[in-house]
């Protein structure tokens, strides 16, 4: 598979929630780099996170609009969008589509590097209003 098939494979995982999947899309000593700059590091995170995060915004989805790759580099920008959960209910008011991008850093036929770009604030609004802070 070429870079690009494994970044479109580990996007087909992420939006159909498959944490098993996107493990095995992931090198063990995969970096995931949020869009604070805070750095995870290795498989057990991609498993926890994305579980965790799954459970927060259980329709998370990414949609990639365009994809440049350049050598093992891929580069998608598009929307993120989700809904938080509030007491098992996915509510209209609490879902969000922010503009998004990630760069990808692909490794033997493994994602080693996940890199997310995006402005929180729009989700940090809802979340605070969902949490009742």
């Amino acid at each position: 598979m070429t870079p690009r098939d494994v970044v479109e494979s580990f996007v087909e995982a992420v939006n159909s929630h498959e944490v098993g999947r996107l493990a095995a899309l992931t090198t063990e000593d995969h970096v995931f780099i949020d869009s604070d700059g805070t750095e995870n590091r290795g498989r057990q995170f991609v498993l926890k996170g994305w579980r965790g995060y799954f459970a927060v915004v259980p329709d998370y989805r990414i949609i990639a609009q365009e994809l440049f790759a350049q050598g093992s580099t891929v580069i998608l920008i598009g929307e993120a969008e989700g809904t938080f959960v509030l007491e098992g209910r996915l509510e209209p008011e609490n879902h969000w589509r922010v503009p998004a991008a990630w760069r990808a850093v692909v490794r033997n036929g493994k994602v080693a590097v996940w890199q997310l770009y995006v402005n929180p604030e729009p989700m940090a609004r809802i979340l605070e209003r969902v949490r009742g802070e």
